[in-house]
């Protein structure tokens, strides 16, 4: 079960923002009326760019600072290795823990990166 979210939003700016919740659809709700945050709030309208299930708040919020101190291309690498992920998930075409899994490395380790259970675009 996951008790806890990090989610990328995107802004009308094209800027991103980056936080953690309990519950994502509300959150989101939060921040396209300008109440989630005062960054998000002047920089409407926002879309959920990336939401990663993290087991616990602890880890949100620990992945959370992991994501802000990223820069902004490796923030957009995050979000097209999760959307390539989650299309090759659906069509079936990458087997977990294959070479062509997003989530190894090129060492062939398994990397921290976390499924995302939806996105919108």
């Amino acid at each position: 079960m996951t008790d806890a979210w990090v989610y990328l939003l995107r802004c009308a700016d094209g800027s991103l923002y980056c936080g953690w919740t309990v519950d994502v659809p509300r959150r989101l709700l939060r921040h396209r009326s300008g109440r989630g945050s005062r960054y998000t709030a002047s920089r409407l309208p926002v879309e959920l760019a990336l939401a990663l299930p993290m087991p616990d708040r602890r880890t949100a919020r620990r992945e959370e600072a992991r994501i802000k101190r990223l820069d902004r291309t490796a923030k957009l690498a995050l979000v097209s290795a999760q959307v390539v992920s989650a299309s090759a998930a659906a069509s079936g075409s990458t087997r977990p823990g294959s070479r062509s899994d997003p989530a190894i490395t090129s060492s062939g380790a398994k990397s921290r990166v976390r499924r995302p259970l939806f996105i919108e675009k």
